[in-house]
This record gives C-alpha cells, sequence and structure tokens, in this order.
C-alpha cells in the first residue's frame, strides 16, 4: 500500500496518491500554509458550519497527484469540475484543460450524446461513435483556428466554425 498524501481534515482518514479528495472554494481554506482537504462530501459538508462561511460557498473534484514527492510546478486544473454546493444539486463546470488535449483523446461527453440520440429517436449509441465525432470536431476546429487567423484574431469565434 502506498504511503498516504495527506490525511482528511475532518476525520483524518488517509487520502492516498491517486484518488478524489475535496477542495473549499474559500480561500482560507486553501492557504499555502494549512491547506484543507477533505476524503468526502459529508467531511466537507462538516467544516462549512465550523468555518463560519457564507452562502456561495462550494467544493471542487480534485485528484491527489500520483507521486508522493512535491513538485514546485502549479497545480494543474482539472478540464471538468465538478461543484458542489451546499443544498444544491450537483453541477458541472467546464474548465480549460492545463495541457493540449492528446491527439486521440474522446472531446465528447458519451451520456450527452447517448441520452439525445435516445430521446430523439430511441436509438442506442456505439463506443466508437465518440472517437468518430471527435475526429469531426478536431477537424471543424482547426479551420475554425484557421478562419480566425486569416481574420487577424487570437480568438476562435462562432461565426468561424462554418457548416458544410
Amino acid at each position: 500500500m502506498p504511503d498516504p498524501w495527506k490525511p482528511c481534515s475532518v476525520c483524518k482518514k488517509p487520502i492516498f496518491p491517486g484518488q478524489k479528495w475535496y477542495k473549499c472554494s474559500v480561500s482560507t481554506c486553501n492557504s499555502t500554509r494549512l491547506p484543507l482537504v477533505f476524503c468526502s462530501m459529508g467531511c466537507w459538508d462538516a467544516h462549512v458550519p465550523t468555518m463560519n462561511h457564507r452562502s456561495g460557498v462550494w467544493a471542487t473534484d480534485e485528484r491527489a497527484p500520483a507521486a508522493t514527492t512535491p513538485t514546485p510546478a502549479a497545480p494543474s486544473a482539472p478540464s471538468v469540475v465538478t461543484v458542489h454546493r451546499p443544498g444544491d444539486a450537483e453541477r458541472r463546470m467546464i474548465r480549460p484543460a492545463p495541457a493540449p488535449a492528446e491527439p486521440d483523446e474522446v472531446l465528447i461527453i458519451a451520456s450527452r450524446l447517448k441520452d439525445f440520440v435516445k430521446a430523439k429517436a430511441d436509438y442506442n449509441t456505439s463506443a466508437d461513435v465518440m472517437e468518430a465525432l471527435s475526429d469531426i470536431v478536431r477537424d471543424a476546429t482547426l479551420q475554425a483556428i484557421d478562419h480566425a487567423r486569416s481574420e487577424g484574431r487570437r480568438t476562435v469565434m462562432a461565426r468561424d466554425f462554418r457548416l458544410r
């Protein structure tokens, strides 16, 4: 069993490298001197009233680093962050990926596409559809980047995607 990365700030259970943990959105809970980490949403919920957080507080899913040795690099933000707010339903927020996407990485949210196909046509969706659609999205995006570049912009806009 690997050495624990850090203990949970509430229940003191160990959080192991690569394991999911929760981070509070309040800046004082994320100080470099004493960062608070939570092994579950229950532990995060338990700390909220103790710290007298105001409304608008949430928790984000994070992953403990794979290596137990500290690195001086800044922490990378996940591509998709699950935001948890007390009393609210779980929400998903999209953030820019910390590194360029791999050429063969799937860019399509499988569950959303499968739900769409099921609702519109009562059909099932094969897993290889996600890879095919990701290729189409990559090609269209590269064309949109070229179009934005030809207009002298460094921002890709909806108008850069021209359907043929």
